[in-house]
């Protein structure tokens, strides 16, 4: 198990020493986020360049233990909340308990109990009584929301003052080939985000980075604004966009030399561009 000070350039699922429980100081949440890795196996069904998961294999979550997982959370919130975590692992400004994170070492929606495990969740939650402001986050990219057990995890998560960072880095088909390493048709994308976010609050998630020295073009930085502008038109309801670059470097040992970070200016370039369409945008360099 770890024991150095953690900050945001650390999101090492064995931190804790647990099996399912990890803590992280995160860029984007503001604070301590307690994630929960359903991929324990790093399996997960697209190859982002940028994943930060070493001897990721493309594949679904495996049969969760979720008695071992209620008492992992049960017992590390106890700890964050009542014992001396904060002091011993966290810098002063950032002793904040954040959220819940269902998110991990792939994509947690191909959890077959998923909806099992947020109700394992909620319960510990509650049983804690933790603040209201304190939230329940799921982080995907939205491959499985139309399975009626992973919309049952979402509507359990909306009555828990839940939400979803829904991934969408590209919005062209060889865009998403590119950096997601699959082959996804626009059409399905968008009816992903709609179920989504019309089951539980959502904020489009977008990691924007230089390949190969260069950030994307302006074909697909246009094609990206249109399909937010479509979404919203099509009458869902976005929290609004999280912008984030690279904080951390790839373990896809090919893509490694090929990504690097944009520099600031450009991302609240972009960050403008995505105002003009209505929505929130919160860009974390």
């Amino acid at each position: 198990m770890s024991l150095h000070l953690l900050d945001t350039s650390d999101h090492d699922r064995d931190a804790a020493g647990l099996e399912y429980v990890y803590p992280v100081v995160s860029r984007r949440a503001g604070g301590v986020s307690v994630g929960i890795n359903l991929n324990t196996n790093s399996a997960c069904n697209w190859r982002c360049v940028y994943c930060q998961v070493p001897g990721l294999v493309r594949g679904v979550a495996p049969e969760i233990d979720l008695d071992l997982l209620e008492t992992e959370l049960r017992d590390f919130l106890d700890e964050v909340v009542n014992g001396g975590f904060m002091q011993a692992r966290v810098s002063e400004g950032c002793r904040r308990l954040c959220d819940i994170a269902i998110s991990g070492n792939g994509e947690p929606t191909s959890c077959a109990q998923f909806d099992k495990v947020v109700q394992r969740i909620v319960s510990v939650m509650d049983e804690v009584k933790l603040s209201s402001d304190v939230k329940l986050r799921l982080i995907t990219n939205g491959s499985y929301v139309h399975r009626d057990h992973v919309q049952a995890g979402l509507k359990a998560m909306a009555a828990r003052n839940g939400e979803v960072w829904a991934k969408v880095d590209a919005a062209t088909e060889a865009g998403v080939q590119r950096i997601n390493g699959v082959r996804l048709h626009l059409e399905r994308m968008c009816a992903q985000i709609q179920i989504v976010a019309g089951l539980c609050p959502t904020w489009i998630q977008t990691c924007l980075f230089a390949y190969d020295g260069t950030g994307p073009d302006e074909a697909e930085r246009q094609a990206y604004l249109d399909f937010l502008k479509g979404v919203i038109d099509g009458g869902t309801r976005l929290e609004g966009v999280l912008l984030y670059g690279l904080a951390r470097p790839s373990m896809q040992p090919e893509f490694i030399d090929q990504i690097s970070s944009l520099p600031e200016s450009e991302m609240t370039a972009f960050a403008d561009r995505i105002r003009k369409l209505g929505l929130e945008v919160r860009v974390s360099i």
